[in-house]
């Protein structure tokens, strides 16, 4: 399947740029978002991201926007990949409408980072073509595509997405449909955990940040990383692991959800381990 057009759902920092990879492949997009003003921004942010990459030798922008098209609502294509906030009961319902508009070829996918893909493909008619596509930000950047199979989910649907994956310059790698796959399954608790050491005064948020970088050979400390994945998302993530594992070591530390409580978010808000200029 060439899924000649796709609908990408939510223009923020994921699906902003996952509709930027996809339209540099050659493919047509439309882009919604239900939120004011949100597909607008995400469009600005694709501008200045293919500006950036056509400094360094990438595909000519006005190209590359002009395969994206705002819409205000679903509208029918091959594919849908959703990329809107960590909440179940949105997410399906966004699932049980794509459901009922997209054409019987069409495959559902999801960007979610730990929501089970069988609880999605449950409220549709077409389980068999719902499957994880879980990208990492920033997306124009990194190579990962996590593919996570749902209880039903085809060998055709695999192999497709698969391949999409490999034609928008990524690496695919497969993963089991379990509370977090395979990335945030080892991510969050070593996000956690940096939390926990800054909340014990065991050392600040730079040095735990250095340490890590330096000693690990990580491009971004824990503290950082969960300031650039946002501060509430990070524990919507944990605490999807720790409903589904019921392990005690993925409940969220206490400091990340006082700074969530205080919107202290991460880049997107200006502040969260650190500061930042306000986006």
């Amino acid at each position: 399947m060439d899924f000649e057009h796709v609908l990408v759902v939510g223009a923020g920092q994921m699906g902003g740029g996952i509709a930027q990879v996809v339209a540099a492949s050659g493919r047509r997009v439309s882009l919604h978002d239900a939120a004011p003003g949100a597909v607008e921004r995400g469009l600005q942010t694709i501008e200045r991201s293919l500006a950036k990459l056509a400094e360094k030798g990438g595909a000519d922008p006005a190209t590359v926007l002009g395969r994206i098209e705002p819409v205000e609502d679903l509208v029918v294509a091959d594919l849908m990949i959703e990329a809107v906030v960590e909440d179940a009961a949105v997410k399906a319902e966004l699932f049980r409408r794509a459901d009922s508009l997209l054409p019987e070829h069409a495959i559902l996918a999801s960007n979610t980072s730990s929501i089970p893909i069988t609880s999605l493909a449950a409220v549709t008619s077409r389980p068999a073509q719902v499957i994880g596509m879980h990208f990492f930000n920033p997306v124009p950047v990194l190579a990962l595509v996590e593919v996570i199979r749902g209880l039903e989910t085809s060998d055709g649907t695999a192999a497709a997405i698969t391949q999409l994956a490999r034609d928008l310059g990524k690496t695919p790698a497969e993963a089991r449909d379990l509370p977090g796959f395979v990335s945030n399954r080892i991510l969050m608790p070593f996000i956690n955990e940096a939390a926990y050491a800054l909340l014990e005064g065991v050392g600040e948020a730079e040095a735990i940040d250095t340490i890590a970088k330096l000693g690990f050979a990580h491009p971004l400390g824990p503290l950082a990383l969960a300031d650039l994945i946002g501060l509430d998302t990070c524990v919507a993530i944990m605490e999807v692991l720790h409903a589904g594992l019921g392990d005690p070591k993925y409940a969220p530390c206490p400091l990340l959800r006082q700074y969530v409580q205080a919107g202290r978010l991460g880049r997107k808000t200006g502040r969260g381990f650190f500061e930042y200029s306000r986006p």
